[in-house]
């Protein structure tokens, strides 16, 4: 009889504790559109605001700290939008270390669509990490709002993000020669997209070695890289590509990482090209 409950104790653990995960996996109501870097082209941006519903209600947000001239990031990307017809455009540059004005941070909590800009992505993550700007943007995003960004908006989406920094070869213009272990430096991102690290500007500047060895070190995550003025819209588990080039996806299905004189080795990537209006499966 003891077994008994102890048995009836156990299954009704674990019936609890996978109804808790199914609710911590809960699709979020708003989409990501994740772009390349790039020309933004005036259907792209179109299609970005069309899917966030902005044109009938709301605003946009836009958040510039990846920029080195962020008041210049708001101003060109209003730009953009006002190609849309879009008027209610605003930003804002928050600043590392200072308390968010509770004003702009209410604003960025309601906004319609938010979009971060490119420039260095390392620098936009060490003012929003653990922030209560971060708690925003997933907020927003859980409620339905769509979160954009370009280039290292776009690297910033993923929880595991490329910084673009090299560690043995940190000489400028040093490029993505090698396929080496411990090279390519990855942080903490946003986490919009908890097992998919994102690359940019990947077939015009020659990414793919970058890419593999991100992918042979981290086997766990799907790698999704976007050519320039192209882009990805995420809606739960799947994503369309957008715009005027290519996607390329690597998958390391059989997780073998191999490491021999610093040089990493592998079997079984898979690699797949999309091309615009191809949708694909992310998990």
């Amino acid at each position: 009889m003891k077994n008994s409950s102890a048995i009836t104790i156990i299954l009704l653990a674990l019936s609890l504790s996978a109804c808790v995960q199914r609710q911590n996996q809960v699709k979020p109501a708003g989409k990501l559109f994740i772009i390349g870097g790039g020309n933004r082209t005036d259907s792209m941006m179109n299609k970005m605001v069309d899917i966030s519903g902005v044109r009938t209600e709301g605003y946009v947000y836009i958040l510039p700290m990846a920029s080195a001239t962020p008041d210049s990031a708001i101003i060109w990307t209003k730009d953009d939008f006002n190609v849309t017809g879009i008027k209610k455009v605003y930003g804002y540059n928050f600043k590392a270390g200072e308390l968010p004005p509770k004003a702009q941070l209410d604003s960025l909590r309601n906004a319609k669509l938010i979009f971060i800009s490119g420039g260095d992505q390392a620098r936009f993550m060490s003012v929003v990490l653990n922030t209560p700007i971060m708690d925003a943007i997933h907020q927003d995003y859980k409620n339905g709002s769509v979160i954009a960004g370009t280039s290292a908006g776009a690297a910033v989406m993923s929880k595991k993000m490329i910084t673009g920094n090299q560690k043995k070869h940190t000489e400028p213009e040093a490029g993505f020669v090698t396929i080496e272990s411990d090279n390519i430096e990855v942080t903490q991102g946003l986490g919009l997209l908890a097992d998919v690290i994102i690359d940019q500007h990947f077939i015009k500047r020659q990414r793919l070695n970058r890419l593999i060895a991100v992918s042979i070190e981290n086997p766990d995550e799907l790698c999704v890289a976007m050519d320039e003025s192209t882009a990805i819209i995420v809606d739960g588990d799947y994503a369309t590509v957008n715009g005027i080039s290519q996607v390329i996806v690597i998958k390391n299905i059989n997780k073998i990482k191999r490491i021999r004189n610093g040089l990493l080795g592998t079997e079984g990537l898979q690699l797949s090209v999309y091309l615009p209006g191809q949708k694909f499966r992310l998990r």
